[in-house]
């Protein structure tokens, strides 16, 4: 009698869960791969917005230009500022609002703007990120224009120490696309978030050292107490001074990078988590 051997099949390998770190780190590692894709993009996104205009994006340099030297002269005479000084502190600070704000107004909408795109065209999520930040960096170097007009004008003496702005900017950059990842990903489920945030975004401005000078504040201390320190509470001004302190050629101080770099930390941390469990339902959101 001849015994038959029976042969076990292995069973099939387990299917990875989406809502696996694997998935997530390999998004974010895929999308800076396709650098060409989204460093197109970006720039064409500038191009498609100031199509048929006679001088291009350097409208945007136009606009800051205007801007700058009007709330300028407003505030330094209500705030009784030496002109020399006070308007580039005011325009390192609004061009650098500007990049804030950018990567927080339009990170809200990033996934939802380009809902045809991620339908037709499946890359990685990051991919919209990448383009976004870039988008509103290209936007920060034409705005940075003002600021060598600003600095010709005024002659502001400038040490060595300003070379830290450069890692500065890549700083902010980074937070600008944990900000884009963590909001854009709520406000693609929560359709209130763009709203809130764009009716939030003017309140953040005032209340932030961009038009008025924070050792206003502190120059109150023996009448306002604790309240003059209120500026440090605020983390958007020491994401600003970390870059506005060397391009006006003040001291650099180290509790502002501290600060920024913790932002950083706890920022990407919460966006991770965030993308690690919903990342795989944006497209069905949008």
């Amino acid at each position: 009698m001849q015994s038959t051997s029976t042969v076990e099949t292995p069973p099939p390998p387990a299917a990875e869960s989406s809502r696996s770190w694997s998935k997530a780190f390999r998004d974010i590692r895929d999308g800076l791969k396709q650098r060409q894709l989204w460093a197109h993009l970006g720039w064409q996104d500038i191009k498609q917005r100031y199509r048929r205009s006679v001088i291009g994006p350097l409208w945007i340099t136009i606009g800051m230009g205007m801007t700058a030297t009007a709330l300028g002269l407003l505030y330094s005479q209500l705030f009784s500022q030496d002109l020399k000084t006070f308007l580039p502190y005011l325009t390192v600070g609004f061009i650098v609002w500007n990049f804030i704000l950018g990567c927080l107004t339009e990170g809200t909408e990033v996934f939802i703007a380009n809902e045809g795109l991620m339908k037709q065209l499946p890359s990685p999520i990051s991919v919209h990120i990448l383009r976004l930040v870039w988008r509103q960096s290209l936007f920060f170097v034409h705005n940075m224009v003002v600021y060598l007009v600003v600095l010709a004008i005024f002659q502001m003496p400038i040490s060595w120490t300003i070379i830290t702005a450069i890692p500065a900017f890549g700083l902010l950059m980074l937070n600008g696309a944990w900000v884009a990842l963590l909001f854009g990903i709520i406000a693609t489920r929560f359709r209130d978030i763009p709203p809130v945030i764009n009716s939030l975004s003017t309140l953040m401005f005032f209340m932030t050292p961009i038009v008025w000078n924070a050792e206003i504040l502190q120059s109150k201390a023996p009448e306002l107490g604790w309240r003059s320190n209120l500026a440090d509470l605020n983390p958007l001004y020491h994401y600003i001074e970390i870059i506005r302190d060397p391009l006006i050629g003040q001291d650099q101080m180290l509790y502002h990078w501290v600060i920024v770099l913790c932002c950083t930390i706890v920022g990407w941390a919460v966006a991770l988590v965030v993308m690690r469990n919903y990342r795989a339902r944006v497209t069905y959101w949008v």
